[in-house]
């Protein structure tokens, strides 16, 4: 019998299982679209997942891709010595792939990214932030609200506050009145969320800036925050609101491309226009790495004002990886597309 060949196993949680649960939970049809939504990198990916397997073939290796909900039938049968885990798709409230390093750690196999500890950190903004604070990371002193009311207040701001889901997906605002004036505004906005979506809010001082995503994927094991790609995303608004998201993404964002509302955001990298800030990106994705452990794949989404200060305002361990952004960082970085980007990285770990 032919010896088996090391394997990629891609856990994902797709749109429609989220949407199903979320309706049977009590949400209400609209809630449950907008929420599960932000798994839209999952139905991206899948018309790939051909592409990927025949890169990985190219390389010596088998790939599947598995739904999450059979994830722990498929993972406990793996060789630990010829399996490697990738988690496309986190969470631990709304969407649960969090579980999956948690699956993966519980059956010995090694995974592509953090440990599942972080998958948890990552989702809890406000927990997040604390940590990211205690690092010495130049990131937004934040409070917290839940329907109205406040948890942890913040202090007065004269910039104003920017208000977002405390564990809703990865974005930064959900209304353009996210942004608001006062701390009464915030608490408003936080029962809008709260009935909605079931969730607190972080409230913060609004930053200035330009929106900023840093990529990285460590396709060569060794790479360090030199392979990191920051780019100034400039989408025409100050901010990222549920309905931009959605018209980028997933099946909503598929009919946006069919009508003619679909434009994919200008990428500009940082470094051609404020050197200086980039380095201190770098710096920060530096500091992340030895004292908070990322590593493999991860994103930053920062702010950067003229004058090159920089705010960090949240990390993400499973970055959108179908997206246009990581496909141009894996395109100008590693000189590959995203299945062969992905295979490679794969490789490298498996049969080194």
């Amino acid at each position: 019998m032919a010896a088996r060949k090391p394997m990629l196993i891609l856990v994902y949680e797709p749109e429609r299982a989220c949407f199903d649960r979320l309706l049977a939970d009590g949400f209400t049809p609209r809630a449950a679209m907008e929420i599960s939504s932000y798994l839209a990198q999952s139905t991206d990916l899948a018309p790939e997942f051909g592409a990927i397997a025949e890169a990985c073939f190219a390389r010596g290796l088998d790939f599947h891709a598995v739904e999450l909900d059979d994830a722990a039938g498929m993972l406990v049968g793996c060789d630990r010595g010829k399996s490697l885990v990738w988690t496309l798709t986190d969470g631990i409230a709304y969407f649960r792939g969090g579980a999956a390093p948690a699956l993966a750690r519980l059956y010995g196999l090694p995974t592509i990214g953090v440990d599942d500890s972080l998958f948890a950190l990552c989702q809890d903004k406000f927990r997040s932030g604390a940590v990211l604070a205690a690092l010495g990371l130049p990131v937004p002193a934040a409070g917290l609200a839940r329907d109205g009311r406040w948890v942890v207040e913040l202090q007065e701001s004269s910039s104003g506050y920017f208000v977002k889901p405390n564990r809703l997906g990865a974005k930064i605002g959900i209304w353009e009145e996210s942004r608001c004036r006062t701390p009464n505004e915030a608490l408003a906005l936080a029962g809008r969320v709260f009935e909605a979506y079931r969730d607190d809010v972080v409230v913060q001082p609004y930053v200035a800036g330009r929106n900023v995503r840093a990529s990285f994927l460590a396709v060569d094991p060794k790479a360090g925050a030199e392979a990191l790609g920051i780019a100034f995303v400039d989408s025409g608004g100050d901010f990222q609101t549920m309905a931009d998201s959605m018209a980028l993404y997933g099946d909503t964002g598929a009919a946006a491309k069919d009508e003619g509302r679909y434009a994919e955001p200008e990428l500009v990298p940082v470094a051609s226009l404020q050197p200086r800030a980039a380095g201190r990106i770098r710096r920060i994705a530096a500091r992340l790495m030895a004292g908070l452990g990322l590593r493999d794949v991860f994103s930053l989404d920062l702010r950067v004002e003229a004058d090159d200060t920089v705010h960090l305002i949240e990390f993400e361990v499973c970055p959108g990886l179908p997206c246009f952004d990581f496909r141009a960082y894996c395109r100008a970085e590693w000189g590959l597309g995203l299945a062969d980007a992905m295979a490679e990285t794969a490789a490298r770990r498996l049969l080194s």
